[in-house]
């Protein structure tokens, strides 16, 4: 099985075409993608700390979460971006973020720190505003789109983990000899609904009493979007692009002095131990049916191929069961009407081989796999 590139062939187009065909004809072989529906998945396959597996299903009318793994030099790259307002932003992302990174870090002679990581999202977001810019003329509506950002990072022995919105990165790490498994959150989210984002939006804009508003049951930055940082969005962040002709319901009544959403992550680094077992890394659809200790048991509790497509599953019958319905009954719901029920869920598990981490083992021929794509 060739391992060299494994890209999930784009359907549609994307805003950078060039980056998107390179990306799509550089592959080598036929991705091996098992289907079901909406749903693709790749049960099992190794990267250079161990074993991944990967599951994502669409709602949208567009697929607008996408991701990557990439395994090589540099270690084990994994990325997971929920798009919002339109697929472009994760899109680019998922085009550019890895790229910068790998840039980054070769100007710091191969090594990867919280510093190369921050580097690359902000060298990413200036790219896409960038773009933003070229295309005001002929599609103003991609100021509008957004993504949050989680990116892991296993280099040598030490994960780092970025985030940027709502995205999830969840560990399982053994708990003694009990044959248990604890689950640990290592990644930061940045939602309105979370009191302490809140209370940081409220510091930052003493004079507006309208930075965020409870809007429907949910609290909003302006009553506008959730989440307080992510790449894009940046009608948020700067005055010339809340203007017409966006659609109205984007543009803001008030000058913006400054902007009301940030691109700078949220970084922590963790040295993994020897009892760190696997970790979670997935999109809000999934988190917003499943709770970190039911995806750890679930993981834990089953064989590891297949373990993002179980995921992925264990979400939708509760999607189903919330709206008292049978699992049957969702799983033949087309796309777009399927957003009713539950989000684009993007799930990819990693299994940590601590002799590989310990030796620092690299792949070769690298991994890189990606998720960049209508379904």
């Amino acid at each position: 099985m060739n391992l060299l590139s494994r890209c999930w062939h784009p359907f549609g187009n994307s805003i950078d075409q060039s980056s998107s065909s390179s990306s799509s004809s550089s592959s080598s072989g036929s991705a091996i993608l098992s289907k079901d529906g909406l749903l693709w998945f790749r049960d099992i396959g190794k990267h250079a700390s161990g074993d991944f597996s990967m599951a994502v299903v669409q709602a949208n009318q567009v697929l607008e979460d996408q991701s990557q793994i990439e395994s090589g030099p540099l270690g084990t790259f994994v990325g997971v971006y929920d798009g919002h307002g339109g697929p472009d932003a994760a899109r680019y992302v998922c085009d550019h973020l890895f790229r910068n990174f790998q840039a980054i870090a070769a100007e710091s002679r191969g090594v990867v720190t919280a510093e190369t990581i921050q580097t690359a999202f902000l060298r990413t977001e200036e790219g896409f505003t960038a773009l933003v810019s070229e295309l005001w003329s002929t599609r103003p509506q991609v100021a509008t789109t957004g993504t949050c950002c989680l990116v892991g990072v296993i280099f040598q022995q030490t994960l780092f983990v970025a985030s940027l919105g709502d995205s999830r990165l969840v560990l399982g790490t053994k708990v003694g000899n009990t044959g248990g498994v604890a689950a640990i959150q290592l990644s930061t989210e940045h939602n309105a609904n979370l009191e302490a984002i809140r209370q940081e939006l409220k510091e930052l804009h003493p004079d507006d009493p309208q930075v965020v508003v409870l809007k429907h049951g949910v609290w909003r930055v302006k009553g506008i979007i959730q989440v307080s940082r992510s790449i894009g969005d940046v009608y948020m962040k700067h005055a010339q692009f809340n203007r017409e002709p966006i659609n109205a319901k984007f543009r803001l009544p008030e000058p913006m002095d400054m902007p009301f959403l940030s691109a700078d992550p949220t970084i922590i680094s963790h040295h993994l131990q020897p009892n760190d077992s696997f970790l979670i890394f997935a999109s809000d659809g999934l988190w917003e049916h499943l709770s970190n200790e039911t995806a750890v048991d679930i993981v834990h509790s089953n064989p590891r191929a297949g373990s993002a497509n179980r995921l992925v599953k264990a979400a939708l019958h509760e999607a189903a069961r919330k709206r008292e319905m049978r699992y049957s009954d969702l799983h033949k719901i087309d796309k777009k009407v399927r957003r009713h029920f539950h989000d684009d869920i993007t799930v990819i598990v990693l299994f940590l081989n601590h002799n590989l981490i310990s030796r620092g083992s690299v792949l070769d021929p690298p991994l890189s796999i990606r998720s960049a794509l209508d379904h």
